[in-house]
């Protein structure tokens, strides 16, 4: 039985978008966000005290975009990765790996310098420059929906894949943030169109029923304000 460590709508979500896409048993953990600071025992299973904490028998990992694909590998037949023989696997891995460390991590640096600091510590400008820098690299990904056929809206390879949970995330945790209204149109039609998807509907559900049945807070986690 899969183990997923989870905090509602945290970047832990591409982890459990996952399982649901592939069907795939699995136990969901809530946590209070953030886990580090409001529940220390997590610091025992993963000393970093972020989510996601992924446990596959004796696999662990830590890193949502790594996990898209080790999950897609572990179950080829559902056809969510992108086998290195296809001409797609460039970039299939690039809108992957692009999806955290280019579309995330300005994200939580906003979050960070203008919601969760303390007052005395906050940088309203440090928060505007990577909204704006995050808002420029988004245009790598709107040339992209521009040229997806009206049948086929996705990144690479023709179909849906792990690339699409992985990016799909960063456009949700720009949807917390308000910044949607900045998209491209076929960025924000590209979302519309990820969010209809059942095992992203669900992914919600379950997240949100987990949190009330273990007593944890289902407010999404970009939402908490200190």
């Amino acid at each position: 039985m899969i183990e997923l460590y989870h905090c509602a709508s945290a970047r832990s979500f591409r982890a459990l978008w996952m399982l649901e896409e592939l069907g795939l048993p699995y136990r969901l953990q809530m946590l209070p966000f953030p886990p580090r600071a409001l529940a220390k025992h997590y610091l025992t299973l993963n000393p970093l005290g972020t989510v996601p904490l992924l446990i596959d028998g004796d696999t662990r990992m830590t890193e949502s975009a790594a996990i898209c694909q080790y999950l897609a590998s572990r179950d080829p037949a559902q056809r969510l990765d992108v086998q290195p023989s296809d001409p797609a696997y460039g970039s299939y891995l690039n809108w992957l790996h692009m999806s955290d460390a280019t579309l995330t991590f300005p994200q939580t640096l906003v979050l960070r310098y203008q919601f969760f600091e303390p007052a005395v510590r906050r940088q309203p400008q440090v928060a505007e420059d990577y909204e704006r820098w995050f808002l420029g690299r988004l245009r790598a990904l709107e040339t992209a929906a521009q040229a997806m056929p009206d049948n086929q809206p996705y990144l690479c390879a023709g179909r849906f894949t792990a690339a699409d949970v992985a990016v799909g995330y960063a456009l949700m945790l720009s949807d917390y943030l308000g910044m949607s209204s900045q998209w491209g149109p076929a960025t924000q039609h590209y979302w519309m169109q990820l969010q209809q998807r059942a095992a992203f509907l669900r992914s919600l559900e379950a997240e949100k029923q987990a949190a009330l049945d273990q007593q944890i807070d289902p407010i999404p986690s970009p939402l908490i304000r200190p």
